[in-house]
């Protein structure tokens, strides 16, 4: 009688753990993948949203192998800092039409999202961190920055 509350909590802290962990290495990758936009290297590149995204996918390690199927990626030049974009997730549904891939000029405010969806096995787990109607978790990694001179 204690064994099934004590299963499922016990999944529910792994699976917790699981998706801190995604969203550590999610943030680790936006930034460093930002970084080559930031350096002017993915304009020399001529990068675009999906080298973009495939770039950030060989940097979340032992999550690479799914990435490119989980993760979305908007790369935007924002006139300031306190600049509000579109929430692509507003509604509970991911709206991919609000999303744009502009690498910037040199001194362009840029700003960086990635959303990672993380499907979630554990029932009332799904309830405390889904934003989506799908019961999925919608990781969320940012950096803002300005691009480096020429």
């Amino acid at each position: 009688m204690v064994a099934l509350p004590f299963i499922l909590m016990m999944f529910a802290i792994l699976e917790l753990g699981i998706v801190f962990v995604t969203d550590s290495v999610l943030e680790n990758a936006t930034i460093e993948t930002g970084r080559l936009v930031r350096t002017g290297q993915a304009s020399a590149q001529s990068m675009t949203a999906a080298t973009f995204k495939t770039s950030l996918c060989a940097r979340m390690s032992v999550f690479a192998a799914d990435c490119n199927s989980r993760a979305t990626v908007d790369v935007r030049v924002i006139p300031q800092f306190a600049t509000t974009p579109p929430d692509p997730m507003a509604g509970g549904t991911f709206n991919n039409g609000v999303l744009t891939y502009n690498n910037g000029a040199p001194g362009d405010l840029v700003l960086v999202r990635v959303w990672y969806r993380q499907p979630l096995l554990t029932t009332f787990l799904a309830q405390g961190l889904s934003r989506m109607n799908d019961g999925a978790a919608m990781l969320t990694a940012t950096t803002a920055f300005r691009n480096e001179p020429a």
